[in-house]
């Protein structure tokens, strides 16, 4: 599928965050998305920004337009080189939290869009990836 523009943006911050909240915004807007799908991916993007930073120490935001026929969406890669992700499986099943949040980043995260994919290797990294298309 084409991809139209990438944007990468640092994680490393609190503000950060909100940098990649305003980036996702905006890319929303340019798509065309509808204001509940805008929330829903800036939601996603709070939540795996956060992670990325709390959990992997830091990371990188990519961001990737895409177009497939008269289809535009919006694909998010998290990349973190923090310690992984030991049980995918406990990490993605609500309620259960490595720190003090409630336990919904990854498994909220994915519920707020389209497409889902996580790559995690212990000592190595994390890599979550999200689409949603309009």
């Amino acid at each position: 599928m084409p991809i139209i523009r990438t944007e990468s943006l640092p994680i490393r911050s609190e503000q950060d965050i909100v940098f990649a909240r305003q980036a996702v915004r905006r890319l929303t807007q340019e798509l065309g998305f509808g204001l509940v799908d805008q929330t829903k991916l800036v939601t996603a993007t709070s939540e795996l920004a956060r992670n990325a930073l709390v959990y992997g120490l830091g990371g990188t935001m990519v961001c990737e337009l895409l177009a497939e026929g008269a289809r535009n969406g919006l694909r998010l890669q998290f990349i973190d080189q923090g310690p992984g992700i030991a049980d995918l499986a406990q990490a993605m099943s609500d309620g259960w939290t490595s720190g003090q949040g409630l336990g919904l980043g990854l498994s909220g995260a994915k519920r707020l869009v389209g497409e889902f994919s996580i790559e995690s290797v212990p000592g190595q990294g994390t890599t979550v990836t999200i689409a949603r298309w309009r």
